[in-house]
């Protein structure tokens, strides 16, 4: 095995452990740490794969910005009220057969990445231009309608929290 092999299962190994104790945690503060780890985690794999623009990408918003954006809704929602109420509790063979069959379906693709004369391996090769480049050509030409789907989709998100965010009484325009 070569090293960015076995740095690469580290990671893996490293990620789903935080991804665990992020799911399995009560307290929610100590779950939006084990989210930053798994956010970190997911960066570096950028790194390893020489996608350094996706990695800074990664850390700027999703660890900095998504994340504190979590906390401030973890501090603002009174959780004294649902203390009492506990979810119902899942069936523990339940959680092993569905890890059972993403194990079994991971390893499928590990296996079919490894095989030197698979498709899978042939697609990835590396370009000639730069990283951010060929993420620009990519996505502006071959991706240029889902992107601006995307964008229409989060502007449509952000008025309708507005709207929601606004109380009954007040008018737009009108300050109160």
């Amino acid at each position: 095995m070569d090293a960015t092999l076995l740095t690469f299962c580290g990671l893996s190994a490293a990620g789903l452990t935080a991804a665990l104790l992020m799911v399995t945690r009560r307290n929610l503060v100590h779950a939006a740490l084990y989210l930053v780890a798994v956010f970190v985690v997911v960066a570096a794999m950028f790194v390893l794969f020489r996608a350094e623009f996706l990695a800074a990408v990664q850390v700027l918003v999703y660890a900095g910005g998504i994340l504190v954006l979590y906390l401030f809704v973890i501090l603002l929602v009174d959780l004294r009220e649902e203390e009492g109420a506990r979810p119902p509790r899942r069936s523990v063979h339940t959680f092993a057969s569905a890890g059972l069959v993403l194990s079994t379906v991971a390893l499928m693709g590990f296996h079919a990445l490894a095989r030197p004369g698979s498709p899978a391996a042939a697609n990835m090769t590396v370009s000639e231009e730069g990283n951010l480049e060929s993420l620009g050509t990519a996505l502006f030409r071959y991706y240029l309608i889902p992107f601006e789907a995307v964008s229409v989709l989060l502007l449509v998100a952000m008025v309708g929290a507005i709207v929601l965010a606004r109380s009954d009484g007040a008018k737009p325009g009108r300050s109160e």
